[in-house]
């Protein structure tokens, strides 16, 4: 991520943030699809990452074709978005979906359910070759791509979840169905101020067990967390704990190939 690309989401990031803002799922849904139609119109997406361009004249293109499409809140933050300066427009079409799900995570009213549900998903797509297949095939059609999404999880899952996936499997811009559910996972729990820690184990872990390591977790990061379980018997033993990009591994076959290099050492 090049400095023009950070210092682009400080600034969108904070329109979000102003007290005035109106965090509804309408709003997120409209930058999601803003989003796509950007990414799908390449003389739109020279104009905006232009570094020579205007940031008004910017902002004036995107009112012009936008206006009346989207809520007026989605609109000031599209027109953020267009106005600041981005290393390249895949960095644009990342920051713009940035502002979206975190629109969407900010309309939840049950707090960190929207991530649990993506996690959960995720854990049904990488169980299944053939729905992991339907949902990141080149060959399929986004509208046959939706219309499975739509047949899991309509009526399962919260709006905003639904409306997370949908957008995930139109625009993937590139990454695996499994990467692109982590990722909106983490996005939706930072909005939230909360870190993902997902935990690995040889075997399902006891509720108390995963509380402990909760508790553990939170104290040292001092922040909230919410937990996503993976069992993986190829670790043999004890756990795995990543949170971002720290990685706690105690895992036995971690411990027996640190000892096997060692010993050949």
């Amino acid at each position: 991520m090049g400095s023009a690309t950070r210092e682009a989401l400080v600034s969108t990031r904070a329109v979000l943030s102003r007290p005035e803002g109106t965090n509804d799922l309408a709003t997120g849904v409209n930058l999601l699809n803003s989003g796509r139609v950007i990414g799908h119109t390449s003389q739109l997406r020279s104009a905006l990452v232009d570094p020579s361009a205007d940031a008004a004249a910017k902002s004036t293109l995107v009112s012009a074709i936008f206006s009346g499409a989207m809520t007026p809140t989605a609109l000031e933050l599209l027109q953020a978005a267009a106005a600041a300066r981005w290393s390249n427009h895949t960095d644009l079409l990342a920051g713009i979906e940035d502002l979206g799900l975190r629109v969407i995570a900010a309309s939840a009213t049950v707090p960190g359910q929207v991530a649990e549900e993506l996690f959960a998903f995720g854990k049904t797509v990488s169980s299944n070759g053939e729905l992991e297949l339907a949902l990141a095939s080149k060959l399929g059609s986004t509208a046959a791509k939706v219309n499975v999404v739509d047949s899991l999880l309509v009526g399962k899952v919260s709006e905003q979840t639904l409306a997370i996936v949908r957008h995930l499997v139109q625009q993937p811009r590139g990454r695996r169905i499994g990467e692109l559910l982590r990722y909106a996972a983490s996005v939706v729990a930072d909005q939230s101020n909360t870190s993902i820690a997902t935990i690995t184990s040889a075997s399902a872990l006891a509720p108390e067990q995963v509380e402990r390591l909760r508790a553990s977790l939170t104290a040292r990061y001092g922040r909230q967390l919410t937990i996503n379980e993976v069992v993986d018997p190829a670790i043999v033993g004890g756990v795995r704990v990543q949170i971002g990009d720290d990685i706690i591994d105690g895992s036995i076959a971690t411990r027996l190939k640190d000892l096997r290099i060692q010993l050949a050492g």
